[in-house]
């Protein structure tokens, strides 16, 4: 089974991952990896941060000239901006001058965290909670797309959605869709929506103010039958809710259609299903998003995801001093004006992991000759069906 752990905080040494379950024999360059994490730093509306790291990947184990060796692979991206902490995030002494956080922000981890870990300087929570943690996870999505990419399985993302400006897709060809929105600075492919939300964002920074959206992920070439409907936790479209669910200021996920099911009746709800000898099953719509009863069904697996707006403001809402209990300014915290561009490339690794793992899942062999060779054989027996 594939997993994955990960390890550090936003202003320490790096950031970790460990990633297991990975067949012997995939390809994995760094060089790949890294322009997965560059692709993350991008965006317009991001932070003076992105001008500090530079990030790449170091691979410490599991792989061997270039290939995987069916052990634990082991991912370090080094932190740029630790020379200018390492007083304030010393693992060994400590830093009598340093500025204890002590007006926790409203929206993010700061006050829950410190009650629950009995702290009196929520600089211990917001170093974990920090979004710099999906460094480490675009890694590891990045070795997760190699494997995908052995068995034709593509992986994008798009933002639908940024403020009160919405792309308007029915005009795109979809064909075009990845190449067009890699060259938007906000990563839409809608051009006239791209400068809108540029200029929205703009304005939201010259009021030190923030701004969420939504962004779709897709993953074409999707075999049938990935996930379960036997168990509700092998249930497809809900592991990958969670693991996109879980990434930083994600507040809502919808599969295909979602929200808008509510509306719409059953009769143009669902997506009819026909068969020819070229192609076999297939439908002519993908209202369902990719998934019935847990599993997918051939079609592309298309997901949408709300970010609310980041919570750390250069003009600070009104928060609690944890000392004196007296209603003060929240902290002010270096963060980013919008950051949905980058979340829908955490998205796409996140998709990429969870894919990844019901594919081993699914056909199994501990090196990818022997996975490759399971797939061949249940795509022969589903195509005489």
């Amino acid at each position: 089974m594939i997993r994955f752990s990960t390890a550090g905080e936003s202003h320490g040494q790096g950031i970790v991952a460990i990633l297991e379950g990975i067949p012997a024999g995939l390809n994995i360059n760094t060089e790949d990896i890294d322009v997965d994490l560059a692709r993350r730093q991008k965006g317009y509306g991001r932070g003076q941060r992105m001008n500090i790291e530079t990030d790449q990947v170091h691979i410490l184990s599991g792989v061997r000239y270039a290939k995987s060796m069916g052990s634990p692979i082991t991912l370090f991206i080094f932190n740029r901006d630790w020379e200018n902490w390492q007083s304030v995030m010393s693992p060994t002494s400590v830093d009598i001058d340093g500025k204890h956080l002590k007006k926790p922000r409203p929206g993010h981890a700061d006050l829950a965290g410190l009650m629950k870990y009995g702290v009196d300087d929520f600089r211990n929570i917001l170093e974990r909670a920090s979004a710099r943690e999906t460094a480490a996870r675009v890694a590891v999505g990045a070795v997760c797309r190699e494997l995908l990419k052995e068995f034709g399985i593509n992986i994008y993302s798009y933002v639908e959605t940024i403020g009160k400006v919405s792309a308007k897709m029915s005009g795109i060809d979809k064909s075009q869709i990845q190449h067009l929105a890699e060259m938007s600075f906000v990563r839409c492919p809608d051009k006239a929506a791209s400068k809108k939300m540029i200029q929205i964002i703009k304005q939201a920074s010259s009021k030190g103010d923030t701004l969420g959206g939504k962004f779709k992920v897709v993953a074409e070439n999707v075999p049938v039958g990935l996930g379960s409907h036997t168990q509700w936790d092998l249930k497809l479209d809900g592991r990958l809710a969670q693991s996109l669910m879980s990434i930083q200021a994600i507040k809502a996920v919808e599969v295909g259609m979602g929200t808008k099911f509510a509306s719409t009746l059953g009769s143009a709800s669902h997506d009819e299903i026909f068969y020819s000898n070229k192609k076999g099953f297939y439908r002519t719509t993908n209202r369902a998003g990719g998934t019935e009863g847990g599993m997918s069904n051939g079609e592309n697996i298309e997901i949408s995801c709300t970010m609310k707006s980041i919570p750390s403001l250069s003009k600070p809402l009104k928060s609690v001093n944890i000392d004196t209990k007296k209603v003060e300014k929240a902290e002010a915290v270096r963060s980013d004006v919008c950051a949905v561009p980058a979340a829908g490339i955490v998205g796409e690794a996140a998709v990429a992991f969870e894919l990844a793992r019901a594919m081993v899942e699914k056909f199994g062999g501990d090196c990818l000759e022997d996975m490759k060779n399971n797939y061949k054989a249940y795509v022969s027996r589903i195509q005489i069906i």
